[in-house]
């Protein structure tokens, strides 16, 4: 919802009556001002639904104020946009999924009897944010596998520490903390998503989790997620709520899913999921465009879905660019003038969509998603035409090459799928990890030298992060110090004694360095020691001349103002 806010002060008769022409000069503005279009004029229009697409939503919205275009969104859930949209009481839903869909808990939602259509609006990548940290230390630059994803979220690994973890982090001393599922507890598209892809890619551990409900084999998609007491699950509202609740200082071991865009702006980092390929990837932009090429999309124009997608292939993809967990997000729009529909509110409609499905699909990478190929761009605008008061389009290839829209190619092709970089040597499934930290924490961490990837990544075992070479290692595997590593064995340093991890916060504990690195003890400054003390009388004269001046400083200059006006008063009789 997008409202000025005007402090509240006691106003006087000149703001007042400043206020009121402001007032009567705006109402005779929107008097005279002509209509935006003989098709019909612009009117506030109200939309609700997805929380996972709201970010990009919410930027659009305030992108089309300068151009008199107001639409006020409610974030609740994808089930209450499609909901609320049925029963005539939103101009707009917006939804991960469509109606129809057999739901193992809570039903199929019918699409009732008001006339719509979908249609695309911004794809992305269902992220895992998480809050952990080793010795102090924020982690950002964990990998899982999809069968240890849907473990954690089904109750079967409940600690960081878990050698399924460990063997997908070969190069970090996880803690033996306990592990925070945050799932959402109301409605949610993000759900559905993450559920179906449970159902079709780890089918026997979602079975036997939906099973601790009664629930019969095969569990499929759900917008509601099950929680079992006893397993240390806690639900939040919308995704908002969730990546809220992880990021918090005191919930340190919490995960949660969430669209991409919410852990960059949280500044936390998310999970690098393993795909088909044998990679461990994030949802960026491009890596999120390669994968939904590989979607099906019903191309099937007379059918209720269509547009609409399905993510088998998707998840099976070998690319190695590949996020498994990627998947568009729709908006449901009007056919048919009923319920509170108007032309004008169609109308308005109608360039609210043709700015986020041109203009808007550029900034879609900066706000933490990927953009609509230029295919689905087209069947959009042409969705578009569906809409009761319209601004038609005469001309869409002409409008098209106008978007601008970045996944364009000469060929035809996406062209931000073409330009994807490979993913790192460090991140493919076996002995090496990279410590490149992921989403909104860039920050790299220090990964165990037995791990680190020939000159690249990190490593905990001498250097500065940061500072020259990822992790102060050399070209060649030298360390920062110079001359070659020598260790006793994985997570050995030089001298043949390994470090001892705390097991609960993975700190290294002792005088053994971590992986051959050098211990650096923090020593604080005292103010008892030589010449402390006359930092210490300095600091107390300068606060007490300043408690004077504070006290006596006012008065003085006040009687010298008074004295001086009397002089003056004096001279002038």
């Amino acid at each position: 919802m997008f409202r000025l806010r005007i402090p509240r002060r006691r106003p006087t008769t000149s703001r007042l009556a400043r206020l009121a022409a402001a007032v009567a000069t705006v109402a005779l503005v929107l008097t005279l001002a002509p209509p935006a279009s003989a098709a019909g004029r612009l009117v506030p229009i109200v939309g609700i639904g997805s929380t996972w697409s709201a970010n990009a939503i919410s930027a659009w919205a305030r992108n089309v104020q300068a151009r008199n275009i107001q639409v006020e969104y409610e974030a609740a859930g994808s089930t209450q946009g499609r909901v609320q949209f049925r029963e005539g009481k939103a101009h707009f839903g917006v939804s991960e999924i469509p109606y129809g869909l057999k739901d193992i808990f809570s039903g199929t939602d019918s699409k009732g009897s008001r006339q719509s259509a979908y249609m695309p609006i911004v794809a992305g990548g269902t992220a895992f944010m998480y809050n952990l940290k080793i010795g102090g230390r924020r982690v950002t630059n964990l990998r899982l596998s999809g069968e240890v994803i849907s473990k954690i979220f089904t109750g079967v690994i409940r600690k960081w520490n878990d050698p399924a973890i460990k063997a997908d982090n070969p190069g970090l001393s996880l803690p033996a903390r306990s592990i925070i599922p945050v799932v959402r507890q109301d409605g949610s598209g993000t759900t559905a998503q993450f559920t179906l892809w449970m159902s079709k890619q780890h089918p026997a551990i979602w079975n036997a989790y939906c099973a601790k409900f009664s629930k019969p084999a095969p569990c499929g998609i759900t917008s509601v997620y099950p929680r079992q007491a006893g397993l240390g699950f806690v639900g939040a509202t919308g995704s908002d709520g969730v990546s809220g609740y992880v990021r918090q200082e005191n919930v340190e071991g919490a995960i949660t899913y969430v669209e991409y865009s919410y852990a960059i702006n949280a500044k936390f980092p998310v999970v690098k999921v393993l795909n088909a390929g044998g990679y461990y990837v994030e949802p960026t932009a491009s890596n999120v465009a390669v994968a939904l090429t590989r979607a099906d999309i019903n191309n099937n124009p007379s059918s209720p879905d269509y547009l609409t997608q399905i993510l088998d292939n998707v998840y099976r993809s070998t690319d190695p660019r590949t996020y498994p967990l990627s998947s568009y997000s729709y908006m449901i729009i009007p056919t048919k003038i009923e319920y509170n529909l108007t032309n004008d509110a169609g109308f308005t409609l109608s360039k609210f969509a043709y700015y986020f499905l041109c203009e808007g699909q550029r900034q879609a990478e900066v706000l933490g998603y990927s953009p609509l190929p230029i295919n689905l761009v087209e069947a959009g605008l042409r969705q578009v035409q569906k809409i009761p008061g319209h601004e038609p389009l005469t001309n869409i290839p002409q409008t098209l090459r106008g978007c601008n829209n970045p996944t364009v190619s000469a060929d035809g092709g996406n062209a931000l799928a073409k330009s994807a970089p490979q993913p790192s040597p460090c991140d493919r499934k076996g002995t090496t990890q990279t410590g490149t930290g992921t989403a909104g924490a860039r920050q790299e961490t220090p990964v165990l030298s037995a791990a680190r990837c020939g000159g690249g990544g990190n490593s905990a075992g001498g250097g500065t992060p940061g500072a020259g070479t990822p992790g102060g290692a050399a070209p060649g595997g030298d360390t920062a110090t110079g001359g070659p590593e020598a260790t006793g064995g994985p997570g050995v340093p030089a001298g043949g004694v390994a470090p001892q991890i705390d097991p609960d916060t993975g700190e290294v504990v002792g005088a053994a360095g971590a992986a051959g690195g050098e211990q650096v003890a923090a020593v604080p400054v005292s103010l008892d020691g030589e010449g402390g003390w006359r930092l210490q009388h300095t600091v107390m004269l300068l606060a007490a001349l300043l408690l004077i001046a504070l006290v006596v400083g006012p008065p003085l200059v006040s009687n010298a103002l008074h004295g001086r006006r009397r002089d003056d008063y004096r001279a002038d009789r």
